[in-house]
């Protein structure tokens, strides 16, 4: 593949590269990291429309401030690709997000550029404010502390988060830049004269004159422009009266700006390190996909893209054999609701992802995305189902983790009946360990009244959507995988299942293999591998966390030498519940050998699924060689070698 030329950007080895240019070069590195960009996403996929619309904002910040003596910290970090290539990562950005590369998101152990890790969303302000108390309480990290800059954009900025932060440092008045990193804004952008003119206003007034000069800009516009400076300025109104909310709460506005206008950026980015003195904000706004075509006509901006073709922007993806599971609860809530009207959806900024969007093409009264606010996502679901609804409320795995306390305050002590869809349960592959979903059974199982189910393929996710849309007694829980299902016969509609009854899948001697979701592709694997050794292990589906199958499982316990669950989930989840009821059982008491498969008690890092789940030991090899060591036949293997 023919590689972008580069001349500029070959020079900078770090950002002090960076340092040394003027203005006009500055642009061309923009430009021609736009292109490096680009490039190398279409080799590994990733998060693209985010970093090509903060390619000028990332050279502006590390040419100005002195980083990373200065912290610079990216909220989210989707945007993070341009500056990875300009602090130092450059001959290893086409290893993003693949196994032993770099990661896909900002990571301190990764470089010294990156002061926080982040790949949740609203997090920046906190832990900009925490970094400039640090400095001025005579922290001492290793490159010491300057300057710290949160990089938010508006769609994290909805987040209650953000504002807990916003008013923490409006009130402790410290030093502290935030960039509202605004991409979503419909505005006419500064153009010509007048851009170099307020470029010039804001870089030459005194500081205290800012606030003013901010707010009798919109005048200063030609009277078409006037409106759309106005509604970007008015994105976050005050919920008093009069200025903007930033200001009610101490923090100085400065904006709208043209974040793709490097003059401009550069002006204001100088004036505000030179002369702030407290909490500052300046709105930014810019385009996601900035400069390439095929992402700014897509639907999502370019946001998270597979391999594809430069000049056309196709993408490289390979043909499904099944379909998706995220398709199969999409179809079967669907379904559902066609027959209930008392059905809702509830998605929090992910209604592609969890597979809602075509829910709300359907239903769009009964669809609410209500943007990065998974607290209240929780909450709002509880209030409509304690007022006579039966809403879903559709998370990934690690997003629900911050909604926890409403999932015990607001949804179970009332055993109000929310019908929780998790969706990437389990190890995801290229986003790492920021979005394993490794600890929704162990968090959710722990709490009196709630179902918790996995489904352990697509037709048994028809089944649990089907049992959960019937289920009015209390709170329940399903979980399912990102990628393709395994091919099974799909079902023309979901049929509820008995709450808290499993399945035995086959009959078979000495070991039973109690299965928790999607291993249970692997588990039938390593089943037929230990039928070749002279081993028929029992395979049984669970389905339920809780309630468990007491049934099935003492029957199991009883009938065979050995009995071993595996599950995609950290310690605490399904396999520590049957702990305890053979314990509470007595059935060690008379020798089972029990063993439970877990995720291990590490972070692990990006990689295929496959290759994550081999780091896991969680595949088919890894269950057969477990069986095995369980009855003690490897080790009589080891002594006759």
């Amino acid at each position: 593949m023919t590689r972008p030329d580069t001349p500029l950007l070959d020079q900078i080895a770090s950002p002090a590269d960076l340092r040394r240019l003027g203005d006009r070069d500055l642009i061309q590195v923009a430009d021609e990291l736009r292109a490096e960009t680009i490039s190398a996403v279409s080799e590994t996929g990733g998060h693209l429309g985010a970093g090509l619309g903060v390619v000028e904002l990332t050279v502006a910040l590390h040419a100005v401030f002195e980083t990373p003596r200065d912290r610079l910290i990216w909220d989210v970090s989707h945007q993070c690709y341009p500056h990875k290539i300009l602090t130092g990562r450059r001959d290893r950005i086409r290893t993003l997000r693949q196994e032993n590369g770099l990661s896909g998101f900002t990571k301190r152990s990764e470089s010294p550029y990156d002061p926080f890790g982040a790949a949740h969303s609203s997090t920046s302000i906190s832990a900009a404010l925490g970094f400039a108390t640090a400095r001025d309480l005579g922290g001492m990290p290793e490159h010491g502390l300057g300057d710290a800059i949160a990089v938010i954009g508006d769609g994290a900025m909805s987040a209650g988060m953000a504002y807990e932060a916003m008013n923490n440092a409006g009130h402790l008045g410290k030093r502290l830049i935030i960039i509202l990193n605004d991409n979503e804004m419909s505005i006419a952008p500064p153009t010509g004269a007048m851009s170099a003119y307020l470029s010039r206003l804001y870089a030459g007034a005194p500081f205290q004159e800012l606030k003013a000069v901010a707010k009798g800009a919109v005048s200063l516009l030609p009277p078409p422009l006037q409106q759309g400076a106005k509604r970007a300025r008015d994105m976050l109104k005050s919920l008093t009266v009069g200025g903007t909310l930033f200001e009610e709460l101490g923090i100085s506005y400065l904006g709208p700006i043209d974040g793709h206008d490097m003059e401009q950026l550069l002006a204001i980015l100088r004036m505000v390190k030179s002369r702030a003195e407290g909490p500052i904000l300046i709105h930014a706004i810019t385009r996601k996909g900035k400069g390439y075509a095929p992402a700014e006509s897509a639907s999502d901006k370019g946001h998270g893209v597979s391999k594809f073709d430069v000049v056309t922007g196709k993408q490289k993806k390979a043909a499904s054999n099944a379909p998706s599971y995220t398709s199969v609860f999409s179809r079967s809530l669907i379904a559902e609701a066609e027959r209930d009207r008392t059905i809702t959806a509830i998605t929090a900024a992910m209604p592609d992802g969890t597979g809602l969007k075509q829910f709300a093409e359907r239903f769009a009264d009964r669809c609410f995305d209500v943007g990065i606010a998974e607290q209240h996502a929780v909450t709002f679901a509880a209030g409509q189902a304690a007022g006579g609804l039966r809403p879903f409320c559709a998370l990934y795995s690690t997003f629900l983790q911050r909604g926890y306390d409403q999932i015990v305050h607001d949804v179970a002590i009332q055993r109000l009946p929310v019908r929780f869809a998790i969706d990437r349960a389990g190890l995801v592959g290229a986003d790492g360990a920021t979005h394993a979903g490794a600890f929704d059974v162990a968090f959710l199982a722990n709490l009196p009244g709630m179902v918790v189910m996995a489904a352990a393929d697509e037709a048994e996710l028809m089944h649990m959507v089907a049992t959960a849309a019937a289920y009015d007694d209390g709170p329940i829980a399903f979980r399912f995988p990102r990628g393709e299902g395994v091919g099974v016969e799909m079902p023309e509609r979901g049929t509820p299942l008995e709450i808290g009854k499993g399945r035995i899948v086959a009959e078979g001697k000495r070991v039973a293999l109690l299965s928790f979701g999607t291993r249970l592709e692997e588990v039938r694997k390593a089943a037929e591998a230990l039928t070749r050794r002279g081993i028929t292990p029992t395979i049984a589906d669970a389905r339920f966390a809780k309630p468990l199958d007491r049934e099935m499982i003492l029957l199991l316990a009883a009938d065979h030498e050995a009995l071993i669950t595996i599950e995609e989930g950290a310690v605490g989840g399904f396999g520590s519940h049957v702990a305890q009821l053979l314990s509470d059982e007595g059935v060690f008491d008379v020798g089972l050998k029990f063993r439970s498969m877990v995720l291990p008690d590490i972070f692990i890092d990006q990689a295929s699924p496959r290759a994550m789940y081999d780091v896991a030991a969680m595949n088919a090899e890894h269950i057969e060689a477990k069986v095995l060591d369980t009855l003690g036949i490897a080790r009589l293997d080891q002594a006759r070698a």
